[in-house]
């Protein structure tokens, strides 16, 4: 695999391409980050994210995690003395779950955010953007209902924390993009370059197939979780044999968040996938690769049931270290 095929595998989109070739090119000493509110304990979202990281620091990138605690506190997570301890935890988990210690570097956004310079840049942001223009920007990572000032700040600082950091390439998930495409609209009016960005796909939620796993409004995984909590919510978990299943009754689209689990979290991770069977059912089944697994399951070759018990070891094995790490 080279480069530019591992910096974008599994990705939902990448702004621009042309860049992204670019940064394939020559990614040896190049820059990504992502940046995280420091909310709680790591959870699915989390580790699709750095998964893609690892990915970057095998394609030769450096990695810096932003912790984001005046985000945190901007989105009314806490107060900072509560949002800095949660900080240090999550520190510890991403270095449990696989991130390359000796090539991450990891930030507390006040380590620059309340500097001069900073604010100011901030400020001459603020009047070049609209309320609604970062509202919009805003919209889909806000915490609570009612829309407050802080909604305004927030997604101005993350264009802001782009050039700050010194990185080639900002990553984050789908929901991230609008706060991208922001930073490169505002970012050249006070003369910073216009950040590339590359966007993870949103898991489905893993219970209906339905929107985005998320743990305000559904079953989600986590590091916290033992391996008798993965399984239970694994086995719950919708799947049909299907990699494309059909609308719910009032028109609303589906996935298969099994399938997708194993696609974005799983395979990146294992070079094999066993899949476990007694002798009378056919035998184990293995996979080189998500593609193989997938057909399988829409041959019928692969039952869910099957599917799910090799789900619960894969990700058993992902989270046990950052479980351990959370125990000490």
């Amino acid at each position: 695999m080279d480069a530019y095929e591992r910096i974008t595998r599994n990705t939902a989109e990448v702004v621009t391409e042309e860049e992204i070739e670019t940064l394939a090119d020559d990614p040896d000493g190049k820059r990504a980050y992502v940046g995280y509110e420091p909310s709680g304990v790591l959870h699915i979202g989390h580790m699709l994210t750095a998964n893609k990281l690892i990915d970057l620091q095998e394609a030769g990138f450096e990695v810096t995690v932003l912790l984001a605690d005046v985000h945190a506190y901007l989105n009314d997570k806490g107060s900072f003395a509560e949002i800095r301890s949660t900080a240090e935890r999550m520190r510890d988990q991403f270095i449990a779950y696989g991130l390359d210690e000796s090539n991450t570097q990891f930030v507390l956004g006040s380590d620059f955010q309340l500097d001069e310079d900073y604010t100011l840049d901030l400020h001459a942001l603020e009047l070049e953007t609209t309320l609604a223009r970062a509202e919009r920007a805003m919209a889909e990572i806000k915490s609570g209902d009612s829309v407050k000032v802080s909604q305004a700040v927030y997604p101005l600082m993350q264009a802001l924390d782009i050039p700050y950091l010194g990185v080639d390439l900002a990553v984050g998930g789908m929901e991230q993009r609008k706060v991208h495409m922001l930073a490169r609209d505002v970012l050249p009016s006070i003369d910073r370059e216009p950040p590339t960005s590359l966007h993870t796909p949103l898991i489905a939620d893993l219970g209906t197939g339905e929107g985005k796993m998320s743990s305000s409004t559904g079953v989600t995984l986590s590091m916290e979780d033992s391996r008798e909590e993965i399984e239970e919510k694994v086995n719950k978990a919708y799947c049909p044999p299907t990699v494309d299943p059909d609308p719910t009754e009032e028109g609303v689209e589906r996935e298969n968040p099994v399938l997708q689990v194993f696609e974005y979290h799983v395979f990146p991770r294992f070079e094999t996938v066993v899949v476990e069977r007694p002798n009378e059912y056919g035998g184990d089944l293995e996979y080189g690769a998500y593609e193989a697994l997938e057909a399988d399951l829409e041959s019928g070759e692969l039952h869910p049931a099957d599917a799910k018990g090799a789900l619960t070891e894969y990700l058993d094995r992902l989270i046990a270290p950052g479980r351990e790490q959370l125990a000490e």
